[in-house]
């Protein structure tokens, strides 16, 4: 009997292995940005969802909704098929959107990290897209709950997996450039309405017919485009080496002041330690008061100038149907102008951030954000359109930037290890302010006009506590420091979780060094933008030619 050979050779890592993403020598990193914006521009369109709210309201009785019995209970209108739902009802998608998008980023965030972003990138395209097909079907049965459980909590899933899944690729590629890196990423995010939105109005008017709204048929072509985008973008993603660093870069020399480590925090380290929980409360709070100004930007500025809007010296309340319906065309041009400075935001203040610093940066964010705030009651009493309009803007840039610079925040608190996986954990600070945020507006608008408010005037306490919040997260940037070195893993701790993550480079041999020289692949590079720049391209025109209503 022949006995086995003292040393097998290693498995062959299978297609969907991280070390199959392992970047071979030459590759340019530029062609990893593209692959990420690919997935977030898709994912984004959670933003834009309400598009379908009108039509879906009206999806049994066409032209106009018909109404549930008064005595048919909240799961009864769950099954029923023979009347239309409430958008009230159909708006429970977006908290599902964004509660399962910070919950499954934090459950499986560690799993990404072991397992790469290309296996993290395939299963957020199938959970996107095929909670897209179950929604569909959901309104050609007319289920409601088909639709909550496809596209919010599969789909929810889908958010999760594919917005975390460039974070720490993304960060790893540039070192020299973080803020900048995740700031491209996660523009796409904040971009994806912007496309998907316009698209899915497009398409709901073709598909219409006297005995459909369309929707049924858009969710399945969107389906369809939204696959093959994100399993591109997915199998674009490419991990550098341990020892790779761009040609010419050196690290910064460490000092005293420097929060940027060398080292690597452990998860089940990381969200225990106090300033993962002060980062927590400085993005919750950063978002709360943003998705604040988002809920009430609309109807804010109707309800503030009212007829001003087109030129006529009368208040909201005295408008014909006509005069609102045209004023409404106005807010929408708002509408699209908030959405340009909340995606250059991501990219501009993130950019910055790598100059700055990422704790400077959101000191700009908070004091500059309190003093806006608590300005802008003061613009809509003076009838300021164009100071009120540009205090949005500004803030709405700070709203986007704060989401695009805490990746980077904390890869240079805990290290690149695990920042993917950190940053998962921390975006349930996103669910919670997605549940307090809007609810703490509406609420009190609501309390305002129920004691008599007029309302012009029925937002301004709103300002002055959402300026409150800003100063609590002020409070928690302020005392953010160096995370202690105790909490530091050792090298054979790093060795031990580079083993587990399978990212043992043995097919490249023992020489990385030729994995520094960048190779040119321009068309390559050319043709993946442009991939991603067109249709996002087209997205911004759209908006634009909305916004110019605006200032016609």
């Amino acid at each position: 009997m022949q006995s086995a050979p003292a040393s097998a050779t290693p498995a062959k890592p299978g297609f969907f292995d991280r070390e199959r993403t392992i970047a071979k020598p030459g590759f340019n990193r530029w062609l990893v940005p593209p692959a990420a914006l690919a997935i977030h521009l898709c994912i984004g369109m959670a933003y834009g969802f309400s598009v379908f709210w009108l039509p879906l309201s009206h999806a049994i009785g066409i032209t106009t909704s018909v109404e549930c019995a008064k005595d048919l209970g909240f799961f009864a209108q769950m099954f029923a098929t023979d009347c239309d739902w409430k958008i009230s009802t159909l708006g429970w998608m977006y908290t599902l959107f964004f509660v399962l998008l910070g919950s499954s980023a934090a459950l499986w965030g560690g799993w990404l990290e072991k397992s790469g972003p290309r296996k993290a990138g395939i299963v957020a395209a199938f959970c996107w897209c095929g909670g897209l097909v179950i929604s569909a079907l959901g309104v050609h049965l007319h289920q409601i709950w088909m639709l909550w459980l496809g596209s919010g909590v599969i789909g929810g899933i889908g958010l999760g997996l594919g917005y975390i899944s460039p974070v720490s690729t993304l960060i790893k590629w540039f070192p020299d450039r973080r803020g900048m890196a995740t700031g491209m990423a996660i523009m796409g995010f904040g971009g994806g309405a912007m496309i998907g939105a316009p698209l899915a109005n497009k398409l709901m008017t073709h598909f219409a017919t006297p005995t459909s709204v369309g929707v049924m048929e858009t969710f399945l072509a969107l389906a369809a485009i939204y696959f093959v985008f994100m399993m591109a973008g997915a199998l674009g993603y490419r991990v550098p080496a341990d020892s790779w660093k761009p040609a010419g870069w050196t690290p910064p020399v460490k000092t005293k002041k420097s929060m940027i480590t060398d080292n690597h925090v452990h998860l089940e380290v990381a969200w225990k330690t106090r300033q993962f929980w002060l980062l927590w409360g400085v993005l919750c709070l950063n978002v709360t008061a943003g998705i604040g100004i988002i809920g009430m930007a609309s109807p804010m500025l109707q309800e503030v100038f009212g007829g001003k809007l087109i030129g006529l010296d009368i208040a909201f309340n005295d408008l014909t149907m006509e005069q609102k319906t045209a004023i409404a065309a106005v807010a929408a041009g708002f509408t699209g102008l908030l959405s340009l400075f909340n995606i250059g935001g991501r990219f501009f203040w993130a950019s910055l951030s790598d100059k700055l610093g990422r704790k400077l940066t959101y000191t700009i964010f908070f004091l500059l954000g309190l003093a806006l705030y608590a300005a802008i009651p003061s613009t809509a009493q003076a009838g300021s359109l164009a100071l009120f309009v540009a205090f949005f803007c500004i803030i709405l840039s700070m709203y986007g930037g704060g989401f695009a610079t805490i990746p980077a925040y904390l890869a240079d608190m805990f290290g690149t290890r695990f920042v993917g996986a950190i940053h998962g954990r921390l975006l349930t600070a996103w669910a919670a302010a997605g549940i307090f945020g809007p609810v703490l507006v509406n609420y009190i608008r609501e309390y305002q006009l129920d004691h008599g408010v007029a309302r012009a005037d029925a937002y301004t306490i709103t300002m002055y506590i959402l300026s409150g919040l800003l100063v609590l997260g002020f409070v928690c940037n302020w005392l953010v420091n160096e995370v202690d070195e105790v909490h530091h893993m050792t090298a054979e701790q790093h060795a031990e979780e580079k083993k587990i993550a399978d990212d043992t480079h043995l097919h490249f041999g023992a020489d990385m060094s030729a994995l520094a020289v960048e190779a040119s692949h321009s068309w390559k590079v050319t043709l993946a933008w442009m991939a991603v720049g067109i249709p996002l391209a087209w997205g911004v025109w759209m908006t634009v030619q909305k916004t110019i209503i605006l200032f016609k």
